[in-house]
C-alpha cells in the first residue's frame, strides 16, 4: 500500500492510551503543563513546559488566538410526561432556531421544560441525531443572546465525554480562554487555556498579536467512522475575521503560528474561499495540507479524529504517532486539559 494510500485510511490514525493519560482536571498555574516542541526540519523534539513557549517562537511570527467563548450549554429538563431529558445546544442556524443534541427520546412538536421558565419546542429530528428547536419563555420566541443570559443561570459547562466527570464551578474557570469575548462556543480551544496572564501580556508585547472567531461545535468530537477518511462528514462552524486580521493573512510573506486546531481552520478556509465570515467546514489531512499556517501550537488529540488528521496535516501519519508515542512514554497528559504540542 502507498503512503498515500494509508493516510487516507481512518485506521492509520488509531493508537492506543493509558486512561491515567486522560488529563480529567488542568494542571495550576496553567503554563506549567508540558510542551513537546517538534522541529519539522529535522524531527528533532525538545521537551519543556509551556512558560518557556515564547522562546521557541521565531521572531517576526504573527500569532493568532480565537476569541470565542464557550457557553453554559448543557441543561437539563423534562418532557410533559415528566421524563428527563438532557440538552446540549450546539449552534443558531438562524435568529430563532438552533441546532442541538438531546438525550432521551423526543418527537416533532413536543416541548422541553427547563428551569427559569425556558421552554424547548422540538421542530425537526435530523438523520444524523441532532434536533431543531426554537427556545421559548413566556410563551415568546427568544433570541440568542437571551438565552445565553439564561443558560448563565442554569446551565453547565459542557466537558468533554472522555472525562467522565460532572463539571464544577472551577470549570467555569478553567475551561474557558482568558481572551475569550465572543460567546458561542460549546468546546474550547484547548490549546489557548495554558495562557496564565503575564505569559499573554509577554507574548503580546514580543509578537505581534491578532485574534479571529470561531465558535467551536459539538461536532469537534465526533469521531470519524469512515473507513477512508475523505468520506467523513466533516462538520461546520460560524467564524468570524477582523479586517486587521485577515490583512495580515493576505500578507503572504508574513509568518503565522495558529494557536489550536479552530484558528488553523479558519485561516485555511480563509485562504481558499476569501470570505472573512460564515460555515467553515475544512477537513485539513495530509492529502489537503495547510497552505497558510506556518507554525501550530495544539494540544494532543484523540485517536481517528479530525483534530489528529488535522496534526498529520503538518508532519505526515506515520511522525505523528511516533511523536504521540514519545509523548506518551514521557507520561504527557491528553486532550482538553491536557499538556500541548509546538510544530515549528
Amino acid at each position: 500500500m502507498s503512503k498515500r494510500a494509508k493516510e487516507l485510511l481512518t485506521s492509520s490514525y488509531d493508537y492506543e492510551l493509558d486512561p491515567s493519560l486522560i488529563a480529567k482536571y488542568p494542571v495550576n498555574p496553567p503554563d506549567s503543563a508540558k510542551l513537546l516542541v517538534y522541529n519539522r526540519k529535522d524531527g528533532s523534539i525538545i521537551h519543556t513546559i509551556f512558560s518557556e513557549f515564547l522562546s521557541y517562537i521565531p521572531k517576526n511570527t504573527n500569532i493568532f488566538l480565537n476569541d470565542t467563548k464557550v457557553i453554559k450549554a448543557r441543561v437539563f429538563g423534562k418532557k410533559s410526561s415528566g421524563g428527563k431529558i438532557e440538552l446540549l445546544f450546539n449552534k443558531m442556524l438562524n435568529d430563532t432556531t438552533a441546532l442541538v443534541m438531546i438525550k432521551g427520546r423526543v418527537k416533532e412538536g413536543i416541548k422541553i421544560y427547563f428551569d427559569d421558565g425556558l421552554v424547548a419546542k422540538v421542530l425537526k429530528l435530523n438523520s444524523d441525531g441532532s434536533r431543531v428547536i426554537e427556545f421559548y419563555k413566556d410563551n415568546k420566541v427568544i433570541d440568542f443572546v437571551t438565552l445565553v443570559d439564561i443558560l448563565e443561570k442554569i446551565g453547565h459547562i459542557p466537558l468533554p465525554p472522555y472525562m467522565q466527570r460532572e463539571d464544577t464551578k472551577e470549570d467555569s474557570i478553567y475551561y474557558q480562554t482568558l481572551f475569550g469575548t465572543k460567546e458561542g462556543a460549546v468546546a474550547a480551544p484547548t490549546a489557548s487555556l495554558h495562557f496564565t496572564s503575564a505569559l499573554l501580556e509577554r507574548m503580546k508585547e514580543q509578537f505581534d498579536t491578532h485574534t479571529l472567531t470561531l465558535h467551536v461545535g459539538a461536532g469537534t468530537f465526533k469521531p470519524v467512522e469512515s473507513e477512508n477518511i475523505l468520506n467523513h462528514p466533516m462538520h461546520s462552524e460560524w467564524y468570524s475575521i477582523p479586517d486587521e486580521s485577515a490583512k495580515v493573512i493576505d500578507n503572504q510573506t508574513s509568518k503565522i503560528l495558529a494557536i489550536g486546531t479552530t484558528v488553523t481552520r479558519t485561516i485555511e478556509y480563509y485562504a481558499r474561499v476569501g470570505k472573512v465570515e460564515g460555515e467553515c467546514d475544512l477537513f485539513l489531512h495530509p492529502a489537503n495540507p495547510p497552505v497558510r499556517v506556518n507554525y501550530l501550537l495544539t494540544n494532543f488529540h484523540l485517536p481517528k479524529s479530525t483534530l489528529l488528521m488535522l496534526v498529520s496535516s503538518f508532519i505526515g501519519t506515520d511522525e505523528t504517532l511516533r511523536v504521540y508515542n514519545i509523548a506518551k512514554e514521557h507520561r504527557y497528559r491528553f486532550f482538553s486539559y491536557g499538556d500541548a504540542m509546538l510544530i515549528l
